[in-house]
Parts: C-alpha cells; sequence; structure tokens
C-alpha cells in the first residue's frame, strides 16, 4: 500500500515537473530581455486541451485519397467543441485548402507530409490581398480569417504544390533544367519565361485583364484564375496566433503571409522555396502589432523576412503600420534580402528589433526599400548583432528608388513620399560582399538620422552616398581597395567617428 502511495506521490510530482517544463517553454518573456527599446511581450494562444485525430474523421495517409472534406469535418468538429488539437500522424497527407476555426491548433507528427493538392480548380477564388493591394486571390491552401488563438506545431511538412502555380524565368536555371521544364506547359513568344498553362501565359501578359481583376470584375476574376496564384499560408485580422517548428514549402507565391494580425509568434520553423520561386517570399509580416520571429531559418526565391504594410492608395487608406516586432536568432540561406522593410510600406512600420540574425549567400543582407507614391514613414528601427558572409550585393542598402529611375524631375512632398528616419545599426560584420553599403534617399525627401556603430564591412567597393541628412558611423571599418565613402548629391551631416 505504501509502495503505491509513494508511486502515486512520484506520478503526481512527474506530472507536475512536465507542465511546469512546458509553461516554462512556452514562456517568451525571455526574448524581450535587453531590448533597446520597451516591447510588449508576445504570449502563446490558448488551446484547450481535447485532441483528435485525423484519422477520426476519414483521413488517410496514403499520398493519394483526397483528404478535403476530412480536414473541413475534423475543424467544425473542434469548433463545435470549443476548440481542441488536430493531430496528423505520419504520412502522406493529400488535401485541398485548410480552413481554421478558432481555438484550433492542427499538429503534424513526425513523418507527416500535408500535400496540397494539384489541381487547381481546389483552391477558388477569394476576395484578398496581394503585394499590399485589395484584390482577388486563389484561396491558400492554409487559411484563416477573423479568428483567434490558433497554432500550427509540430516537425513535419506543408507543401504547397507551388510549381503547379509559378512562371519560370530562363536566366534563373541551366540549359538542362530549362530543357527538361519545358517538356510541359508553354514559354512566352520571346522564349525567356516558362508558364505552367496557357491561361496563366495569356493573363501574365496582358495587365488590362490584371486590372480588371484588382478592380473585382466577377468574370474576370473567374477567367483569370490559375493567374491568381496564392500565397501557402494566408492568416488575416486574427489574434493569438502561433506557428512552432514545422516546415512550410513550395508556396505558389509568397509563402507565410500573416496580415492584420496581432500577438503573433512564428518559432523554430523552416521556411523553404526553390531559388528561381518567382514571389517566393519567406515571411511577409503586414500591418501586424506585437511579433515575434524568432530561431527559424529561411531558404527561398525572393525575400525572406520581409515587414510591409500595404501599397500606395490602398495601404495609407488602410492605415495600419506594422510594429512592435523582434526578429531574434533567424538565419537566412539564400534570399533577395535576408532582412527587408518594404517596398509596400505605405501605412509605416515603426518599433522594430532585429538582432543575432546569420545571413549567408542572401542577395543583399539588410534591404530597406521603397519609391515615390507609397508615402508612408519608417520609423525606430533597431539592428543589432548581424553576421553576413557571401552577400552578392550590398550588405546594407537604403534605396527610396525601387522601381523608377533617377534624374525624374523632383516633385513636391505630398502624402505619397516616403520617409525613412531614425534607424539604429549596431555590431553587423559581412565577411564579403560586392559593395558595403548603399544610402539613395530622395532629393525632396533625403534619408534623416541613421547611426551605424560597432561594424566592419569587407566588401569590393565602400559605402555611397545620395541624399542623406544625418548619417553617424561611428567605428566602422570598411575594407575595401578603394574608396571607403563616396559621396554623391543631397549629402548633408555625415559625422565619422572612430
Amino acid at each position: 500500500m505504501k509502495l503505491k502511495q509513494s508511486c502515486g506521490l512520484l506520478a503526481a510530482m512527474l506530472s507536475l515537473v512536465c507542465s511546469t517544463a512546458t509553461a516554462e517553454a512556452a514562456d517568451y518573456g525571455q526574448f524581450y530581455k535587453n531590448l533597446p527599446i520597451t516591447l510588449p511581450a508576445v504570449t502563446p494562444p490558448s488551446i484547450p486541451s481535447y485532441e483528435v485525430s485525423i484519422t477520426t474523421f476519414g483521413g488517410v495517409n496514403d499520398g493519394i485519397t483526397l483528404n478535403t472534406e476530412a480536414f473541413a469535418n475534423a475543424m467544425s468538429h473542434l469548433s463545435s467543441k470549443g476548440g481542441g488539437r488536430l493531430v496528423v500522424p505520419e504520412g502522406i497527407w493529400y488535401t485541398g485548402p485548410i480552413h481554421f476555426e478558432s481555438n484550433v491548433e492542427l499538429h503534424l507528427d513526425r513523418g507527416a507530409l500535408v500535400l496540397f493538392s494539384e489541381d487547381l480548380a481546389d483552391y477558388p477564388a477569394v476576395a484578398s490581398d496581394w503585394e499590399g493591394l485589395s484584390t482577388h486571390r486563389a484561396t491558400s491552401p492554409l487559411s484563416a480569417r477573423d479568428k483567434h488563438d490558433i497554432a500550427i506545431t509540430g516537425d513535419g511538412t506543408f507543401n504547397g504544390n507551388g510549381q503547379k502555380w509559378r512562371p519560370v524565368k530562363k536566366g534563373k536555371m541551366t540549359e538542362s533544367q530549362w530543357k527538361e521544364l519545358t517538356r510541359t506547359g508553354c514559354v512566352n513568344a520571346k522564349g525567356d519565361v516558362w508558364f505552367p498553362n496557357e491561361r496563366i501565359r495569356e493573363v501574365y501578359e496582358d495587365k488590362n485583364l490584371q486590372t480588371k481583376v484588382h478592380h473585382g470584375d466577377k468574370s474576370t476574376v473567374e477567367y483569370a484564375h490559375d493567374f491568381l496564384r496564392p500565397v501557402l499560408l494566408s492568416f488575416i485580422n486574427c489574434r493569438n496566433v502561433m506557428l512552432k517548428d514545422a516546415t512550410f514549402e513550395n508556396s505558389p507565391a509568397w509563402n507565410l503571409h500573416p496580415l492584420l494580425c496581432e500577438n503573433l509568434i512564428i518559432d523554430n520553423v523552416n521556411v523553404r522555396n526553390p531559388w528561381y520561386a518567382q514571389n517566393g517570399d519567406g515571411i511577409d509580416v503586414e500591418s501586424c502589432t506585437n511579433v515575434l520571429v524568432a530561431n527559424s531559418r529561411f531558404d527561398v526565391g525572393d525575400d525572406a523576412i520581409c515587414i510591409k504594410s500595404g501599397k500606395d492608395k490602398d495601404g495609407r487608406d488602410r492605415g495600419v503600420p506594422c510594429s512592435n516586432v523582434l526578429i531574434e536568432g533567424c538565419t537566412v540561406y539564400h534570399g533577395h534580402g535576408g532582412f527587408v522593410i518594404g517596398s509596400e510600406m505605405s501605412g509605416g512600420c515603426k518599433d522594430i528589433v532585429v538582432r543575432n540574425c546569420v545571413f549567408i549567400g542572401t542577395d543583399v543582407g539588410l534591404r530597406f526599400k521603397s519609391t515615390r507614391g507609397r508615402g508612408g514613414v519608417v520609423e525606430d528601427i533597431y539592428v543589432d548583432n548581424i553576421k553576413m558572409s557571401d552577400i552578392a550585393g550590398d550588405a546594407l542598402i537604403f534605396d527610396l528608388y525601387y522601381g523608377i529611375k533617377p534624374g525624374a524631375p523632383v516633385p513636391p512632398v505630398t502624402e505619397e513620399t516616403p520617409s525613412f528616419r531614425n534607424m539604429y545599426i549596431n555590431d553587423v560584420t559581412c565577411r564579403s560582399a560586392k559593395r558595403a553599403a548603399l544610402f539613395n534617399g530622395l532629393p525632396e525627401m533625403p534619408m534623416k538620422n541613421v547611426v551605424i556603430s560597432n561594424s566592419h564591412f569587407r566588401a569590393d567597393t565602400g559605402i555611397e552616398l545620395n541624399h542623406v541628412d544625418g548619417l553617424t558611423l561611428k567605428n566602422v571599418r570598411i575594407t575595401t581597395p578603394g574608396e571607403q565613402i563616396k559621396r554623391g548629391e543631397g549629402v548633408k551631416n555625415v559625422n565619422v567617428q572612430p
């Protein structure tokens, strides 16, 4: 009897220890210590302990059976119970779109692959957003709108079958890859872009059709459906969201796109796309507040970790900045930019901290971009302890001429004029880049109050400055064969300190 009592007491103690460890693991306050500004700490979503398996709802893991209905029924059941955890065991789970309900966690066991259908008709067109504009897109494989307390966890993988949607440029492939690719689909008249089907090619080349889609012409949206490739994950206007441990790969367009979300956690995820993937961004955090992206890895075909807030008038009318964002301990292996703000930033971006990250082989390391017509203010950005190697272009770039050519007439300052100011960059080490940095501000709105400190750039060329008013370089070494700092037009108040 005493032995049974002792065993029972031990089991209770072990249970308490495990519960405490789980609670500690879910405490994200540790990431918010010693920040240069005060940011509200994120908290995990609240998920009831109720748990079911996808197999209970007829799910089959043979890689052939379509599981769309099984996922829908499981989500509906959990919603009726007030929420819970949907477990996906190992195997290949072939399915159409998965729509989330509130208070639900989708958990993929190790060895589970959710492979999204290659039949484009499984993804009907819906009102959505694309590159900062309100428009229509095909339904995303993973989607939620106006939900709260949702999570994706586990060591499994989501594959978006993106090759069925994306065009491919010939210049991004070897000759043998291009030859193999063009055995199917079609190419444009010039022969330098491949398309999965003729309808995608037609709409890609017809700007009038694209404009009609943007304005919501129903018949055009239906006609252009295959061109409207979706992001892999679209969570819109959701609260208390967590993506943890899973792999997200091969997206039709952007990979992860949280929009207008609050209290968002991205923790220890893998985000992958082919390096040639058109618009194959890693994560685009748009008009969100209270965000943590931590300990994650990105190997993608476009910008890797990107902050946005809408494009031009659509973004200004929305008027929701991306704010209170912490990027911590991430690694980028390939991408057009390691960490990026813009170019769609018309609602503004502020109070953002990026630290303890590594960029290996990206086109650009730190990339800040906008252009006339955007408007919006980017301010109070803090970057610390960034390590870079083998950067193909600029280690650091501020380019407010994104998509336009210098030399155009200088317009007056209006609500369409973007503004970049109050940016603090410390402890950046770049082992190799083509150029250390480019500052390319607008003559009507120069960049203001940028501080770079305690950094070392080793590059083919040094720092180039245009239209900057207020730049401090403190303990910055530039190892280059030529001129360290090249001053162009409109350069004022540059302070170089030892």
